[in-house]
This record gives structure tokens, sequence and C-alpha cells, in this order.
């Protein structure tokens, strides 16, 4: 299996040492437009290769495309990073020009490969990127959005701290859209091991949670002075594990919508089985009157951005 890695920043070259970590791909290609830089990252985690026990091949290239030909999965981290105070909105205008060019060069040498985004608005970038697929005659399928997985970990982060316990005991997820006011930490169906959450937690420290989740990638914007990239690596290294391994698992993602929750010509955060085939299916969660009010909320403002397109 081969995957490509497109932009060479902190959450590409993460993501592409969670995926060469995991040994789930023969090759790792990564690319950036900055000469040798990605040469630098892609030879850098390959020398680790002895100490962390994989033997996966990065190889680090300069917009050449013909190197990622034959991709399987193509992860698209490319454009400027949020800057303090900055929305994921006002990055539009720039980011998707980048985009563009980007999946319509990618796709050009790997018209068989899953495409996953993670360029932000991510919602948005998404629904562009389902555009140019079908302009080529891929399938919806292949296109997926990144943000649910990384919102859905963030939430059990803010969970595991609010309880006390260890984050791998607790089950919850995050849909719509990926926003600091778009997204709907699901708190309802929370669990720790199969018990909800509402049981040990009150309903004032549930929003607290929620409130904390919605505004997860700012706050560490606030703090790092740019964009998150542990989380968001790993985030995309599981999303492109359960596509290589086939291991069909329901992972939070941004896909095209037609008529599902009540939506259509849309990509947005649904829960979605995630295999070989890209997404594979859509879960239809049964929401609550109040949550199916906020993912509607939340699609018109996902809507809002994807007029500027």
């Amino acid at each position: 299996m081969k995957v490509t890695v497109i932009g060479a920043g902190a959450v590409g070259a993460t993501a592409a040492d969670n995926i060469a970590r995991k040994q789930i791909a023969s090759e790792v290609v990564i690319l950036d437009i900055k000469e040798g830089f990605a040469e630098g990252k892609a030879m850098d985690l390959a020398q680790t290769a002895s100490i962390e026990g994989f033997d996966t091949k990065l190889v680090g290239v300069t917009n050449d495309y013909q190197r990622t030909a034959k991709s399987d999965v193509i992860v698209v981290t490319s454009g400027l990073p949020r800057k303090p105070g900055m929305t994921r909105e006002e990055l539009i205008g720039i980011n998707a020009g980048i985009v563009r060019t980007v999946v319509t060069n990618a796709l050009a040498v790997s018209p068989k490969a899953i495409i996953l985004i993670v360029s932000n608005p991510m919602d948005t970038m998404t629904y562009l990127t389902y555009q140019i697929a079908a302009e080529m005659g891929i399938s919806k399928r292949k296109v997926i959005g990144m943000g649910g997985a990384l919102d859905s970990s963030r939430f059990r982060y803010r969970l595991g701290e609010a309880l006390n316990v260890a984050q791998s005991d607790l089950h919850g997820m995050v849909i719509g859209g990926h926003g600091d006011t778009t997204m709907i930490p699901l708190t309802r169906l929370a669990t720790w091991n199969g018990i909800p959450v509402s049981r040990f937690l009150s309903g004032e420290k549930l929003k607290e949670v929620s409130d904390k989740t919605m505004v997860g990638g700012a706050t560490l914007t606030g703090l790092l002075g740019t964009s998150a990239w542990y989380a968001p690596g790993a985030a995309i290294g599981q999303i492109v594990e359960s596509i290589l391994r086939d291991e069909k698992k329901i992972i939070p993602s941004c896909v095209y919508l037609n008529g599902e929750y009540g939506q259509k010509d849309i990509c947005i955060g649904v829960p979605v089985v995630i295999g070989r085939n890209g997404w594979e299916k859509i879960i239809n969660l049964r929401l609550s009157n109040a949550e199916k009010e906020a993912f509607e909320k939340s699609a018109e403002a996902v809507r809002a951005m994807n007029a500027a397109l």
C-alpha cells in the first residue's frame, strides 16, 4: 500500500510519522512546495526506523506529483494554518485555491485513491474536493474530510478530565461542522464503558465539557501560536489505518450527504463506516429534537461557507 501526504508541515509530518510507525503502508510519500522541506522531513523520520522498529519506506519530494502516482490514500494537509484570533472560515479564500490545485494534480496520477482532506475550513474544502472528484468520475465515497475523528478525541479528553478516568474507557462522538460554533458533541450518547456519562456528570458539567470541546482547536491555537499537530496527526493515522486494514470502524467524518440527516448537497460530519472502499456506510443516529435543531444550524453555517466557493 502507498500513502501520499501533501504538506510537510507539522500536521502532515506527524501524520506521516503515525502512518509509518503503524506499518500499514509499504511506502509513504511526503510532498511539499518548499524546496527540500519534504525531503528533510522524510529523512528525519526515516532515521527513527531502526529505533522505533518499522520498515515503511519514507520519501520526500518537492512538488513532483509523478512520485505520488498510484497512491492508495492521499492525505491533503496543504494550506495556511490558523493563527491566533483567526477562524477556520477566514482561511477559505486562501486555502480553496491551494486545495483545488493539489487535489487536481494528485488525482490525475492516482485516480483510484481515497482522498482525505484535512485543510481548513475542512467541511468546505471537502465539498470542493467532492466537486473536483465528481468532475473526474471519482466516487463520492472516496472523498473524506477529517474533523470528527479529531473533535471526538478532544471530546473524550474533556470527558476523561471531568470524570477523572482513562480516556480509553470512554466512548463519545462529535458530529456536524468542524468549526468552533458548528460542531455538536453528543453528550447524551457518550458512555463510560457502556454506562451513560449522564449518570456521573450533571447537566451543567456536561455543558461545560461540550463548550470546552467546541473551542478545543482555538484553545490550542491560543497556547501554541499556531494549529495543533499531535492529535490531528493521530486522527489522520486512525482513518488511514481503518482504510488500509479494511477495519470497518465507525468514525465521525465529513462526507457528502444526499438526503441523510435531512441534508442534501453538503459535506458535513456524520458517523460513517470506514474501510478499504472509503466511507462505506452512513450510520443514522436517532437524534433528539434538540440535536436535530443543532445539526440543522450547523449545516446552515457550513452552507454559508460553501457559498463563498
